[in-house]
């Protein structure tokens, strides 16, 4: 860490987001992120701002959204007030994907538990259960929000 500014070196930052250095710069590059100061030297240096829309970013590549849909948000973002109802458009239409596809996914694990049934009885083995985890936050992006933590 930059002791002297509190902010991350680029791979720092990536290392706490868990992803490359390229991908950070990749995301600069697309403007999806903006605000990257840099230090005297002309290395970036990630604040918390900076971090929190890592965060994001991630959560909505995560879930399937395009880099030039993701550019959109962040162009009405970076654009300020007045547009707000095209950001919650945005993220309703891309919410409405998710619900859809966690409804796919769960239609195709009901399959699969009933052929692990078949397979269990067939066996005389009780099948082994897997329960899905029940918050939302139980994914791997707030794991990177821990590795940012650590490294300060």
């Amino acid at each position: 860490m930059d002791e002297s500014h509190g902010a991350l070196t680029v791979s720092e930052a990536a290392a706490a987001a868990g992803v490359s250095t390229h991908t950070l710069r990749y995301y600069e590059r697309a403007g999806l992120l903006d605000h990257i100061e840099r230090g005297p030297s002309g290395r970036r240096r990630y604040s918390e701002r900076n971090l929190g829309a890592i965060e994001f970013i991630l959560r909505l590549r995560s879930t399937g959204m395009s880099i030039g849909e993701i550019k959109k948000y962040t162009d009405l973002v970076r654009a300020g007030e007045g547009n707000e109802r095209a950001r919650l458009g945005l993220l309703e239409d891309h919410r409405d994907k998710i619900v859809a596809s966690l409804a796919e996914q769960r239609a195709h694990l009901a399959a699969i538990e009933k052929k692990i049934e078949i397979y269990s009885e067939l066996l005389g083995v009780a099948p082994a259960r897997r329960d899905l985890p029940s918050s939302p936050s139980s994914t791997v992006v707030p794991a990177a929000r821990a590795n940012l933590r650590s490294v300060r």
